[in-house]
């Protein structure tokens, strides 16, 4: 089981702190995430995702463009976003993108397709969010006719048409495809008739709620006439030397990013250090000492019948030091212990 686990490491590029407490720059943050990969791929991290944003908690807004820089210093790690923001994009500059990204790395390449849970890149690109759902199901459709590689005939209402269209550059071995949901059953069932793997954004509660969710993309593709595809998790978490120095670390950012995402969602109440604890310690924030995360992970892995867990190392303006030493701590550390308790 643990031989073909994927662990990796997700960001949303967050604007980071330096050793003072002092904000760095948006440039210096997305050097660090940079600097993060290299450790990552040194460290036996499996892959590394960068989120796409449009907003001033993050960074990186053109993930392919650091990802392409990763690839220059690194040479195992595979590459990809978390996500591709694809209904204000265009799949076929993303295929362009993506298929040069995974010349530059020898076959790194990979994409995670989100619909967007920020809203930020549909007006900022001129779309209307009155199309959320057709563009993401018109986009992911076209995207999986541009992965066969040959000349594309398409016809839709959210861009002009294709007529036997053909794309460059073409790839050697294609690009692996994801689909990021976050517990709509029809994001999942949608998944499954594509014939992309899925991913799962679990970011509070218990990861056994979306044990259903699991059941029914086995079902789908099953009843589709799809091949079993490999399913991943995505969830926050920390890893430093000791429970207490992770928690404190993370908690008084965590709770600032959350705070105001759900004061802007709607979402009831503030984070409390209760809710923390109860998270940390059988919901879905893996923060702590190695150990610690490690049995987390592994729990989770082990219940869900899972592929793939992504950590989200950064939640908040972490220090970039601190959130380096995280990275270290999950490779040579985590995914070693991760793979003895699921062999054992």
């Amino acid at each position: 089981m643990s031989d073909d686990l994927v662990l990796g490491l997700d960001t949303f590029g967050d604007v980071l702190e330096d050793d003072h407490g002092e904000l760095k720059t948006y440039a210096a943050s997305i050097r660090d995430i940079v600097e993060h990969a290299v450790i990552a791929d040194q460290s036996g991290v499996d892959a590394i995702t960068l989120g796409e944003h449009h907003r001033p908690e993050f960074a990186i807004s053109s993930p392919e463009i650091v990802l392409a820089t990763i690839a220059g210093r690194t040479s195992r790690i595979k590459l990809g976003t978390g996500v591709t923001v694809l209904s204000s994009d265009d799949p076929v500059r993303v295929f362009e993108r993506f298929a040069t990204l995974d010349a530059v790395s020898n076959g790194r390449a990979e994409v995670i397709m989100g619909r967007g849970s920020f809203i930020e890149s549909f007006p900022l690109f001129g779309y209307d969010l009155a199309d959320y759902d057709l563009l993401f199901e018109e986009k992911l459709g076209l995207w999986a006719k541009l992965l066969d590689e040959r000349p594309v005939t398409w016809r839709g209402k959210t861009r002009p048409p294709l007529t036997d269209a053909d794309v460059y550059p073409k790839t050697e071995n294609g690009i692996t495809t994801y689909v990021g949901v976050g517990g709509s059953p029809e994001s999942v069932v949608r998944t499954a008739r594509y014939g992309f793997r899925l991913m799962l954004a679990i970011i509070g509660g218990s990861p056994s709620r979306f044990a259903p969710y699991i059941d029914l993309y086995h079902r789908a593709v099953g009843e589709l006439g799809q091949p079993a595809l490999p399913i991943g998790v995505h969830s926050p978490g920390f890893v430093a030397d000791t429970d207490e120095e992770a928690k404190e670390l993370l908690f008084p950012r965590f709770k600032k990013v959350r705070d105001k995402i759900g004061a802007e969602r709607g979402w009831h109440g503030e984070v409390t250090r209760e809710h923390f604890e109860q998270e940390a310690t059988a919901g879905s924030v893996y923060v702590g000492s190695p150990e610690t995360v490690a049995r987390r992970i592994a729990a989770t892995v082990r219940e869900l019948g899972v592929q793939r867990f992504d950590l989200l190392y950064t939640s908040g303006s972490v220090p970039a030091s601190a959130a380096a030493r995280a990275v270290e701590l999950y490779g040579t550390k985590v995914i070693p212990l991760v793979r003895d308790i699921l062999n054992s």
